[in-house]
């Protein structure tokens, strides 16, 4: 039985990294493999952090052995943790890179529970380059990524940005599996009711935390076309605000808005997910920029439409024309996907679609591609 340690944020942290991570861990127990999650009990000072909690109230999940070991600004805490994973011996060690600010917690930790001459160390990278730059990314990212033996990327975006600061390390690229740990599907009239929802309209949907590059602003613009103004349809925004929340609100006044948008803009607890996607007839995510999309895979989970832009790895997830569209970064292009989704009816055909495109986002494949970096099956020329 192999003895495994993820690194990454867990519960009470909340956010798809966290869960995500807490989805892979039950996944490898369910294989026979022991596992335990080695998470922050600081991860952002405050005065980094752009939400309201980094905690959530939502249960922990069912199984998975954390421990909050971490802090992401103290270098005893990585000292302590280096030298228990040198000690304790893990066959792997998984962790999870999102942003070079933890580059030298995670990077001296690896160092350190490298010296065991036995751990094999594997990445399972969101970003290699964050969305917003800060100073210091280069610097830190680099000295993350020289213990790493081998990478899984989610998408092939994520895998060019690696070759940036490395030529030779191995990655295998495997679309980010579904978010099954969500609930089961609710159905529309439960999640109507739920959400105190009029049952005469048709919803749109944007979910996640509200940031700069996940485009909500031009969801909104595309959103005040005429012709999407004639339909019995709102748009649901449910998320917090990480960005400038005044800029948000100046444009749904000035376009006229109000009234038709139905404004969720605090943290989903995990429980309500379900509901926000039951009530959704169609799933848009206009970002300007990505990598892969946690919200994607809740969209596949809960069988739902899309609107992606032509992004990062999005266009790899989303087949236009199947489970849903891809458009260009534009207005106008995202108004039209919607407009051709509600005159023309698409929603049977593309749901059926999306339900077909389920299979190829098991859990299991990452554990697969983990096993194939170990055997060295997975060289610099097969990265792919």
């Amino acid at each position: 039985m192999k003895k495994v340690v993820l690194l990454s944020p867990a519960h009470p942290l909340r956010g798809g990294i966290a869960s995500s991570s807490e989805r892979l861990a039950q996944e490898m127990l369910k294989q026979g493999y022991e596992v335990e999650i080695i998470s922050f009990y600081l991860q952002y000072p405050k005065m980094l952090f752009p939400g309201k909690t980094q905690y959530t109230s939502d249960p922990a999940p069912e199984g998975v052995r954390i421990l909050s070991l971490m802090s992401s600004i103290n270098p005893l805490s990585w000292w302590r943790v280096g030298k228990k994973l040198q000690r304790e011996r893990p066959d792997w060690i998984v962790v999870r890179f999102w942003l070079p600010f933890m580059g030298p917690c995670f990077g001296t930790i690896l160092r350190l529970a490298k010296r065991n001459k036995h751990t094999r160390i594997f990445c399972i990278p969101d970003n290699i380059v964050p969305h917003e730059s800060r100073p210091g990314d280069q610097l830190f990212t680099r000295y993350f990524i020289k213990p790493i033996e081998g990478f899984i990327v989610m998408s092939k975006a994520v895998g060019q940005q690696l070759r940036q600061f490395s030529l030779t390390k191995p990655f295998r690229f495997v679309p980010h599996p579904i978010y099954d740990n969500y609930g089961k599907q609710a159905s529309r009239e439960e999640s109507l009711k739920a959400l105190k929802l009029d049952p005469s309209f048709q919803y749109l949907l944007f979910f996640g935390f509200i940031r700069d590059y996940k485009g909500l602003d031009l969801l909104l613009k595309a959103f005040a076309d005429p012709r999407l103004a004639q339909l019995p349809l709102k748009l649901i925004v449910a998320g917090e605000y990480y960005g400038n929340e005044a800029y948000y609100e100046q444009i749904i006044a000035e376009k006229g808005l109000t009234e038709r948008l139905e404004m969720h803009t605090q943290y989903i607890p995990k429980e309500s997910v379900r509901h926000y996607f039951g009530a959704a007839d169609l799933v848009v995510q206009p970002y300007k920029s990505a990598t892969q999309s946690g919200i994607s895979q809740l969209a596949f989970h809960f069988e739902k439409p899309m609107v992606v832009t032509e992004v990062g790895g999005l266009p790899e997830i989303v087949k236009h024309g199947t489970s849903g569209y891809v458009v260009p970064i534009s207005e106008k292009a995202i108004a039209d996907a919607i407009l051709d989704f509600f005159q023309t009816q698409k929603g049977a055909v593309m749901t059926e679609g999306v339900r077909q495109e389920k299979g190829r986002f098991a859990w299991a494949n990452l554990i697969d591609a983990l096993l194939e970096l170990e055997e060295g099956k997975v060289t610099t020329s097969s990265s792919s």
